[in-house]
């Protein structure tokens, strides 16, 4: 696979008079109005009132350059995806956790999880940034089109549960058989591109089976970095106020990789997932006692 990664130095390379900072790029949510500072203040105090000293484990999403945590909460590390099924692929818009490739802030969003997150820091061309004619996996009322610049986290889920790939969280669940599966989301955050030659999102999802008979997304990026391990939770804008309750084990990938953003849109028009739209993203966990140690 040809090198896909973006860090910060390789960027550099871009003819600097056609590149643009990929966070500066005003597209399809510029008009949205964002909620005060205090309101994301008020749900994290929410947060720590609704979990403090009742045993809650570690939460995410969380910076995964900084490696402190308080959180004490033990439980088994799920085993290699490769000897797990993959269970579901989704994506949200804009991603959830941050690391130095993709730690621009876009801003406070509706405070329900849209227009919030982090971006890529990098740059892209003019090029790569030129708009589409319309938006992409736009089926959610508005709610996480896409467009040329904006950055997506995508995740593969794992459960040790015998299951088919499927929509949902329910699909790592093997009904009457086993509802406290060991889980894993290997992570994997994109930058996307109008460039045909970019990663075909296509290939990024493709469904596999290993000689083991399991399940397995075999087109996740091997450049994009040593995947940082840590003990967390669920995601999503749900859990801004209360903690999630699911434990587990996520692998994050810590450079960006570029996608056609054209190939995003066709697989958000049918696959297995029933994914149309980027979800919204949970506000990035800061709490140290709902963190746990990055060894």
């Amino acid at each position: 696979m040809k090198k896909t990664f973006l860090t910060l130095a390789t960027s550099a390379l871009l003819v600097a008079p056609f590149a643009v900072n990929a966070h500066e790029h005003e597209g399809h949510g510029a008009e949205h109005q964002s909620v005060a500072d205090s309101v994301i203040a008020e749900q994290r105090a929410a947060l720590a009132k609704n979990t403090a000293g009742k045993g809650f484990g570690p939460q995410a999403p969380r910076d995964i350059d900084a490696v402190e945590g308080n959180n004490g909460r033990v439980f088994n590390v799920a085993p290699p995806s490769k000897e797990m099924n993959l269970c579901n692929i989704h994506f949200h818009r804009n991603a959830e956790h941050k690391a130095k490739d993709f730690s621009v802030y876009a801003g406070n969003g509706n405070g329900e999880g849209y227009e919030s997150g982090y971006k890529y820091s990098g740059k892209l061309s003019r090029q790569e940034l030129k708009p589409l004619k319309h938006e992409v996996c736009s089926k959610h009322h508005g709610h996480g089109a896409l467009q040329a610049g904006d950055t997506i986290e995508v995740h593969y889920v794992y459960t040790t549960a015998q299951v088919k790939p499927g929509p949902g969280l329910s699909s790592c669940l093997s009904k009457d058989v086993i509802n406290n599966p060991q889980l894993r989301v290997e992570t994997q955050v994109y930058v996307l591109v109008n460039d045909q030659h970019a990663l075909n999102f296509k290939d990024l999802t493709k469904v596999g089976k290993n000689k083991a008979g399991l399940y397995q997304a075999v087109g996740i990026p091997n450049n994009t970095g040593t995947p940082v391990q840590y003990e967390g939770s669920t995601t999503g804008p749900g859990y801004d106020e209360k903690g999630s309750p699911y434990q587990v084990t996520w692998s994050v990938r810590p450079h960006v990789a570029k996608v056609n953003i054209k190939t995003v849109g066709k697989w958000c028009e049918g696959n297995i997932f029933e994914e149309n739209h980027g979800h919204g993203v949970r506000n990035l966990v800061k709490n140290p006692d709902l963190l746990s140690h990055i060894n």
